[in-house]
């Protein structure tokens, strides 16, 4: 079968932003320059040494229809849930989260000497797989396999396949069938994967400089390549990928074996603002909304008055 090299379609530069309790990150998916990559629905990088940008971290709050997966490079997040779930997860080490039919956690960075640093993405599911049961996958770092290349990449697959099959991640079963591989890149290293036709597929860069398919298109950290949708190998050969630094260069791969189009608006892709009632987890619903439900309200109610007080016979007579 021949291949062609998919071009990239878009850089995108992360877009600073302040999350949870007050966590400085770096977003590329889920803002206004790039909404989502069906079925992708959010990617932030957070990184600092800087006690005050990250301690504050990420109070319980609650999870509904998706996937979550988040990569720890450096230091250590504590985690638990409303489940009774709880532990830690360090450097190299990976959480993939399906909240199903809804979850209430909390991921707490740790204060260490050398700060914290790691990726969170977000998958979108299909509607008949988002009320099923929440459950995790702990990927620690000594459990997973890191592969050298014949081009010198060195990769760790998380889900799916590379390598032309021979090479399997730990996670599968998911309906989305997701890719993700987790490369390292040394000066002068290439990596080539192939991608069928039609999938969305994208690579984020967290360190160093990278070049992409044929025409060498660059990219510094931090950056996400969009690829177009056809097939082709990762990087093409009259351009590979190459590290412009003399240290390593970590790039993380996503992509995608099927779309979900019509469910990208569910309940996964609306924000929820979680409050307590007598016990139990509500929304708060958007102020326009309230506003339109209120004049219904009231436009129910005064036909009710209406029809109620209105004199049955001619005016002035009674009845």
């Amino acid at each position: 079968m021949s291949t062609t090299s998919r071009p990239v379609a878009r850089v995108v530069v992360p877009e600073p932003v302040v999350e949870g309790a007050g966590v400085h990150l770096r977003r590329s998916l889920g803002t206004r320059a790039l909404d989502y990559l069906d079925p992708f629905l959010l990617l932030d990088h957070f990184e600092s040494a800087t006690p005050s940008d990250y301690e504050a971290g990420f109070p319980y709050h609650p999870h509904r229809g998706i996937e979550t997966v988040t990569l720890v490079r450096t230091g250590e997040i504590r985690h638990a849930d409303s489940l009774g779930h709880s532990g830690t997860i360090g450097a190299g080490d990976i959480q993939w989260m399906t909240s199903g039919s809804g979850i209430l956690h909390e991921e707490m960075p740790q204060v260490r000497a050398e700060g914290i640093a790691g990726l969170q993405l977000w998958l979108n599911v299909p509607a008949r797989e988002k009320m099923g049961p929440p459950k995790y996958r702990d990927l620690l770092a000594a459990e997973l396999t890191e592969t050298e290349t014949a081009e010198g990449a060195r990769l760790r697959v998380i889900a799916g396949e590379a390598a032309e099959g021979r090479l399997a991640g730990p996670v599968e079963g998911l309906a989305v069938a997701p890719k993700f591989l987790d490369v390292t890149l040394p000066a002068g290293g290439t990596l080539r994967e192939t991608v069928p036709r039609g999938h969305t597929a994208f690579a984020y860069v967290d360190r160093g400089e990278v070049r992409f398919g044929a025409d060498g298109t660059p990219a510094r950290a931090p950056a996400l390549g969009r690829r177009r949708a056809r097939r082709r190998p990762l990087p093409a050969g009259g351009g590979p990928a190459t590290g412009r630094t003399g240290g390593p260069l970590r790039s993380v791969r996503h992509e995608h074996a099927g779309r979900d189009r019509a469910d990208t608006r569910g309940p996964s892709h609306r924000p929820v603002h979680p409050r307590r009632t007598a016990g139990r987890l509500t929304r708060f619903r958007p102020r326009r909304e309230r506003a339109r439900r209120g004049r219904r309200s009231r436009a129910r109610r005064g036909r009710r008055v209406y029809s109620r007080h209105a004199p049955a016979g001619p005016r002035g007579a009674r009845s």
